[in-house]
């Protein structure tokens, strides 16, 4: 069955991205010479992604930084492989596998600044967000929105809830760094934030403030 549908999933796929899949699922030299030249593929992807990404973090080393490369070609490689059979060929094979390469460069540069530092589940900087540029009947409405948006907080969340908001949202944890400390996935995270939004919305709405207009799904 699985070569059959392999079989179907070539049909229509350029002569190059063919090449590299029967290349890769082949066995002995011909498999280890493609997966050499695909980790190498995916190193100059990472490579470049890092040296994109290099000037928000000056403090890191070019060792580093090459390093954090290499580990991202690496994981990308195994991601690849992986999923050799969910290639369908709506983009060339190399482009295709070039996105791996982008999305673990992006994501461990992200985490990096991370790495030995404390995620914060508590607001950090609750008394930082009032606008003093406002006008003064402006920054009064704000202080008291300000007010309500706490109170809802602490009364209508759960406590897991107000953690993944309040990192995510005041204390800007990167949703896959507290993905990973708190042992669960980003999508499970974003589905956390999304429900505590819309508890939010209901309750600031019921206390007499403009919350913006409900997402699909949150009127229930």
């Amino acid at each position: 069955m699985l070569t059959t549908r392999r079989a179907q999933a070539a049909r229509g796929l350029d002569s190059d991205s063919q090449a590299w899949l029967e290349a890769l699922r082949s066995e002995g030299a011909t498999r280890e010479q493609a997966v050499a030249r695909l980790h190498a593929l995916l190193l100059g992807a990472t490579r470049f992604e890092v040296s994109r990404r290099r000037s928000a973090m000056p403090q890191l080393s070019g060792g580093e930084l090459d390093d954090l490369a290499n580990q991202s070609a690496d994981d990308a490689l195994v991601a690849v492989l992986a999923k050799l059979d969910e290639f369908r060929g709506a983009s060339r094979f190399t482009t295709w596998a070039y996105k791996f390469a982008l999305l673990e460069a992006a994501v461990k540069m992200r985490r990096r600044p991370w790495q030995a530092r404390e995620v914060a589940l508590e607001p950090e900087r609750w008394p930082h967000l009032a606008d003093g540029g406002l006008a003064p009947h402006a920054q009064v409405e704000q202080v008291e929105l300000l007010a309500a948006v706490r109170s809802a907080i602490d009364e209508e969340l759960t406590l897991h809830q107000r953690e993944v908001l309040l990192a995510v949202a005041l204390n800007g944890v990167p949703i896959d760094v507290l993905a990973e400390r708190l042992g669960t996935t980003r999508g499970a995270l974003y589905k956390t934030i999304h429900d505590a939004r819309a508890k939010l919305r209901r309750r600031v709405r019921a206390d007499g403030f403009s919350a913006g207009p409900d997402a699909e799904g949150e009127q229930r």
